[in-house]
């Protein structure tokens, strides 16, 4: 009787311990499959304007910014200026010594006024009478030879008086007076920036898109709130053999603000949509045989923390164009706007896994 009952009691123990590990195993395979739903980033499908961008390096240009020299060799006798002043057009800016100039002008001048003596004479006689022709246009060519002397020789002097060749501020003076100037040695930096150029170069495969007239923005490194909203003005003729590119310009008048030389970001709109489909470019892969696809994910329900979970689709995408981070595509019927996509995490996904947000 004794051993009946103990067999009765073993029994029904492992009876019921089957039955407890029967019942907590779905459990434990449902927290198993929850933990191996890998992890992604969603982001969403939208029908929005696009716009892509050419981003270029420019600088700033004036055709006014030289460096005055003297056109003769000579003593700087006066520097008429001071870096900051303002001149005008015409205005001399510094002469140099050109005494022996002055004393060669006023020898030829004493022997111009007795040649044209002497040709006076020699007209006299030739209307007596008595004078013969060879002195006379012997006197003539006289007088022409010194007048032209005379001329070449003031147009020398002339070049001993350095002029502002347009309005415009002194920007740097580097000569000082005693010292001696010559064309290759600067006297001064003249600068007039009230008319400025944006000038950029481009890759030529953008030499279609790119026309007088097109709008382009203008960013400054050093003036990080400063942009200017302009029309390129001239397209260049010539393609660059070296790097394959064409200049730009924009230009820019009654300047206050921009030195030529400083660095500009150029951005050239090139192509516009106001309503497009846009998705988060990094939601775009490629499979094997190099075609676009993304993966949408549709809602499936919730984990048993109460996190939900998506089933994913995978659907092939025709891209347009990419800019900053988006790409516009070919619309689908298998996409709408507030759908959701995988941007991050769809490598280690396939066509209807199930995942959950990180």
């Amino acid at each position: 009787m004794k051993t009946t009952i103990i067999g009765l009691f073993i029994a029904l123990s492992g009876a019921l311990l089957l039955g407890s590990c029967g019942a907590e195993a779905p459990k434990e395979d449902s927290s198993q499959e929850e933990k191996l739903a890998p992890k992604v980033k969603l982001g969403e499908v939208d029908m929005k304007p696009f716009k892509h961008e050419i981003r270029v390096q420019g600088n700033v240009e004036t055709d006014q910014d030289i460096t005055l020299s003297a056109e003769m060799g000579g003593l700087i006798t006066k520097i008429n200026v001071k870096e900051g002043q303002t001149v005008r057009k015409g205005s001399v800016i510094a002469t140099v010594d050109a005494s022996v100039l002055s004393s060669n002008v006023q020898e030829l001048q004493t022997q111009l006024e007795y040649a044209e003596y002497m040709l006076e004479k020699q007209q006299e006689l030739q209307e007596r009478g008595v004078g013969s022709e060879f002195d006379l246009e012997t006197a003539k060519n006289q007088v022409n030879s010194l007048k032209a002397s005379m001329q070449s020789l003031n147009t020398q002097r002339g070049k001993a008086v350095i002029r502002a060749p347009f309005t415009g501020v002194i920007d740097q003076v580097f000569a000082k007076e005693g010292q001696m100037a010559g064309p290759a040695s600067p006297i001064v930096r003249l600068v007039n920036n009230d008319n400025v150029d944006i000038v950029s170069t481009i890759s030529e495969k953008h030499f279609s898109k790119v026309h007088i007239g097109t709008p382009i923005r203008v960013s400054f490194p050093n003036y990080s709130d400063t942009v200017l909203n302009l029309n390129v003005s001239n397209v260049g003729n010539y393609i660059e053999p070296t790097n394959r590119t064409f200049r730009i310009m924009a230009n820019i008048k009654d300047n206050k603000l921009l030195l030529p030389n400083m660095l500009a970001e150029v951005s050239i709109t090139d192509m516009y949509v106001d309503s497009g489909m846009v998705v988060p470019s990094k939601s775009i892969l490629k499979d094997q045989n190099n075609n676009d696809y993304l993966f949408i994910a549709r809602p499936s329900g919730k984990n048993r923390e109460g996190n939900p979970t998506y089933k994913v689709e995978q659907i092939n995408v025709e891209i347009i164009e990419r800019y900053d981070g988006e790409a516009l595509i070919k619309t689908t019927d298998k996409l709408k706007a507030g759908n959701q996509v995988v941007v991050e995490g769809a490598r280690g996904i396939a066509n209807n896994d199930t995942v959950r947000e990180d």
